[in-house]
């Protein structure tokens, strides 16, 4: 098959390294694969593609004519079999691009997180189901997500499939000197999803009772500035410390003695299963598909919000190591999460969908 790949732009997020390791997994199984970007980006991402951007107007709200008839040219020129789009902007010019030029190609949707999240308004709402109307499949990344957009567009009930995020085998995980405090790291741009304003008021309450512990922010984004004065304003910046973003985040992650993630939006984020790929325990907020892969027997899920709860968790996890739950969660995640078996599923999908 003949998959074209549409991404936002290149960026170290997860949706874009992990369409780029499917891609390479595509590649392997004898499929070739296309990747364009909506926007212009610099950022190097796995695999070595050779990324086309559209060049798209990051001002255009819903009308870019330029870039919808490249990526209509680049239809025609490359004639994949189907088209993905993976997440930011991706379906919104593929639709459009579709809609406008006629061009007659599957459009395969990878739903990485809970849109009825997104949707604030009926107009917003009206908008995203003309999107959703003219696409041949979602691939939702938990059962969360599935149900999140079955509730929100009942026609997509047939047309929906579970594929989760995996992860590349990585041997001999190299680990960083972080200092000779307690350290527990939490990775992911520091948007309003991730709530980093709750994390550090949850670190402020172990800080309280276990002055020898640091908290360390890897990644980088719009709210870092906002999160940066939060911290002086509390008096806490010997403790947190911001490491921007980083090629190394599992080195972070094997380094530290817990990952925490009180996100308030989730799909099924790929850094819990990475934590657990490098035997370190995760806490995190019972959102999105969290759940799926955290439970007592592997991590320890918090109600949305305990932000007390959530810091004696950490307490208890620094007195002592928790062993049964950190072999559990690493068994799961190399009998489940590794990308050759996604991909497998992807093709299955991929399949069904071209025969249609």
């Amino acid at each position: 098959m003949k998959i074209l790949q549409i991404i936002h732009k290149p960026q170290n997020r997860g949706a874009e390294t992990f369409t780029c390791q499917l891609s390479s997994h595509l590649i392997a199984e004898g499929h070739r694969v296309k990747i364009v970007s909506i926007y212009d980006g610099n950022a190097t991402l796995p695999g070595n593609f050779k990324i086309e951007s559209l060049g798209g107007k990051l001002d255009a709200k819903f009308f870019d004519f330029a870039a919808w008839k490249k990526l209509n040219k680049i239809v025609l020129q490359y004639k994949p079999d189907m088209v993905q789009v993976n997440a930011g902007d991706s379906l919104k010019y593929t639709v459009f691009s579709k809609f406008v030029f006629r061009w007659n190609r599957p459009i395969v949707v990878r739903n990485a997180s809970e849109v009825g999240q997104y949707i604030k308004s009926n107009i917003q709402k009206n908008i995203n189901r003309f999107f959703y109307k003219n696409i041949r499949h979602v691939a939702s990344v938990s059962e969360a997500s599935k149900k999140d957009i079955k509730q929100l567009f009942p026609f997509l009930e047939d047309k929906i499939s579970v594929i989760p995020i995996g992860l590349e085998p990585i041997h001999n995980i190299p680990k960083i000197d972080l200092g000779e405090t307690r350290n527990i790291v939490h990775i992911g741009g520091f948007t309003f999803e991730k709530n980093h304003t709750g994390l550090i008021r949850i670190f402020e309450n172990v800080f309280e009772k276990n002055g020898n512990v640091k908290l360390h922010l890897v990644g980088d984004g719009p709210l870092r500035s906002e999160i940066e004065n939060l911290v002086r304003s509390k008096g806490l910046e010997k403790n947190v410390v911001f490491h921007g973003f980083v090629n190394n985040p599992l080195s972070y992650a094997a380094s530290s003695e817990l990952l925490v993630l009180p996100s308030i939006i989730e799909g099924l984020p790929g850094v819990i299963l990475e934590a657990m790929y490098c035997k370190t325990p995760v806490i995190a907020y019972n959102v999105g598909g969290v759940s799926e892969v955290l439970n007592e027997s592997s991590g320890y899920l918090i109600t949305k919000g305990n932000e007390i709860d959530f810091a004696n968790t950490i307490n208890e996890i620094l007195k002592c190591r928790p062993i049964s739950k950190i072999e559990h969660a690493y068994q799961l995640v190399l009998n489940s999460y590794m990308n050759k078996e996604i991909t497998r599923k992807f093709i299955k999908v991929y399949k069904t969908v071209v025969s249609q």
